[in-house]
């Protein structure tokens, strides 16, 4: 598995092909989006709206979409972020927003593997740890991350949409 960046173009595109791309990796994932509310329909999720959600993710200061590639396919995608949005939160560990992995693909060892490779990146880069966020109602998700070594912190409204989640935290540096 490789990561690779998602880069807009000079005028803020994002390249067309790979926006339909990942559009198909989020449709494959209706019941996550179900649960967040993020997009109007769940099960029609349209490739204006996936450029819109990922346009206003890169809108952030240290935002980061990374793209997981397993044998040329595109299996996951991972939002991160250098560092709470919030100065005034004293945070000093970045976040994982969003990792999603092809449904049709789950139980294959990506996630597993691309959490790997964004914790590595973050460990690169000399930090000491790493937050996430888990929507209440999540308990698929909220058990990946406990399985990968994190540890829920407190429970907490999500800043884009005031959603109740668990906070958890993993550290990335020996102690």
């Amino acid at each position: 598995m490789i990561l690779l960046p998602l880069v807009p173009a000079e005028d803020g595109a994002l390249p067309g092909p790979v926006l339909t791309e990942i559009a198909s990796l989020y449709a494959t994932n209706h019941a996550f989006f179900e649960l967040s509310g993020d997009f109007p329909d769940a099960g029609r999720i349209t490739v204006e709206q996936v450029a819109a959600s990922l346009a206003d993710e890169l809108s952030h200061e240290g935002a980061e979409v990374l793209l997981a590639r397993s044998a040329g396919r595109l299996v996951g995608l991972a939002a991160t972020r250098a560092h709470h949005p919030d100065p005034a939160s004293g945070d000093p560990d970045p976040w994982i927003g969003l990792l999603l992995i092809d449904a049709t693909a789950h139980r294959g060892g990506h996630g597993r593997a691309m959490a790997a490779l964004v914790e590595d990146r973050f460990r690169a880069a000399g930090r000491a740890g790493v937050r996430i966020a888990v929507l209440d109602g999540n308990t698929k998700g909220l058990a990946f991350w406990q399985a990968q070594g994190y540890a829920p912190l407190r429970q907490a409204a999500d800043r884009e949409a005031g959603r109740p989640c668990t906070v958890l935290r993993k550290p990335l540096q020996d102690a």
